[in-house]
């Protein structure tokens, strides 16, 4: 298998499998700026529309497949099955060889065995989605952490927080004029990025449910950040340039990840009025060149919102 970087994904589109349009995101004729797409047969179909949902995808794999598989520049493809039964019928179709994998809706401990015999086919990435009651519990997600990394561990890209899902565990939803970060998700997306992040996940953002606030958005995603979040769902493609955008790293970040990672570094040193120390800062520099590295640099000489963009290949 290809490794796929977590910081690809960048903003992950959900799409109904029942949309007509999907070849045309697949092949950048529509959305060209996209990163990942989840073609979606879980709750984004509703139950009298399976059947067509899945003939609408069989439809979609074989106009890959005629036009010679998709192209190298294009966006990275995941299903969204409704359950693992459904997911074990979607592994046995021969045209899954142009998917990437499969995005695991509310996996628990409880449904992992059930989803590892289901998705047999090792070329099937993984992006499991943390979406239920039990992501509270910290006790439960260092179990699932484990058991994910006993079997599945070289094929998990990412965890999804689903924060939505969360929030509706409580009777909740987001307040339209305030970050996740001012709800129970203040608790939770830090538990996660610890528990999870200190397994060695990668965990990626929840939507951003609101349209008529991409200053909101751009703050979200600022905090998303600061609790080392490689990606963000987006609920619209309008929110992709600006997910996308955010993403990419700071001139002085970069510059300071160049020196904390180089062989002769000291052991402490200061840059731009900070202490660095490579034992300790290693890690945060490789994610900042790999963020980088997809994202490109950003400098804020043009005014707030506004990105001077260098891309990955001047790093």
């Amino acid at each position: 298998m290809k490794a796929i970087s977590p910081f690809a994904l960048g903003a992950t589109l959900y799409m109904p499998a029942t949309r007509d349009d999907i070849l045309d995101v697949v092949f950048g004729m529509k959305i060209p700026e996209l990163r990942s797409l989840v073609v979606c047969l879980e709750d984004a179909v509703a139950a009298i529309d399976v059947e067509s949902a899945l003939a609408n995808l069989q439809a979609l794999l074989m106009g890959i497949q005629a036009r010679g598989g998709r192209p190298e520049q294009g966006p990275l493809l995941f299903l969204r099955p409704r359950d693992a039964e459904m997911a074990a019928v979607l592994n046995g179709w021969p045209l899954m060889k142009h998917v990437n994998g499969f995005v695991v809706p509310k996996l628990t401990l409880k449904s992992l065995p059930f989803w590892e015999a289901a998705v047999s086919n090792p070329d099937l990435y993984l992006m499991p989605t943390l979406e239920t009651s039990d992501v509270y519990d910290p006790g439960a997600m260092v179990e699932l952490g484990q058991a994910l990394k006993a079997n599945l561990n070289q094929r998990i890209i990412a965890l999804r927080i689903g924060g939505n899902d969360l929030m509706g565990c409580l009777g909740l939803r987001r307040n339209p004029a305030t970050t996740l970060y001012n709800t129970p998700m203040s608790y939770v997306i830090p538990m996660l990025a610890g528990v999870m992040g200190a397994q060695g996940f990668a965990l990626t953002a929840p939507v951003f449910e609101q349209l008529a606030t991409p200053h909101l958005l751009q703050e979200e995603l600022k905090l998303d950040i600061a609790h080392g979040l490689v990606g963000k769902t987006a609920i619209h493609p309008s929110q992709i340039r600006i997910i996308q955008d955010t993403l990419r790293v700071s001139l002085e970040d970069l510059n300071c990840a160049k020196l904390i990672v180089n062989d002769v570094a000291p052991a402490v040193f200061k840059h731009n009025d900070a202490m660095c120390e490579p034992a300790t800062h290693y890690k945060w520099a490789v994610n900042i060149l790999e963020r980088a590295k997809w994202h490109g640099v950003k400098t804020a000489d043009m005014g707030d919102g506004e990105y001077s963009v260098r891309l990955a290949e001047a790093y």
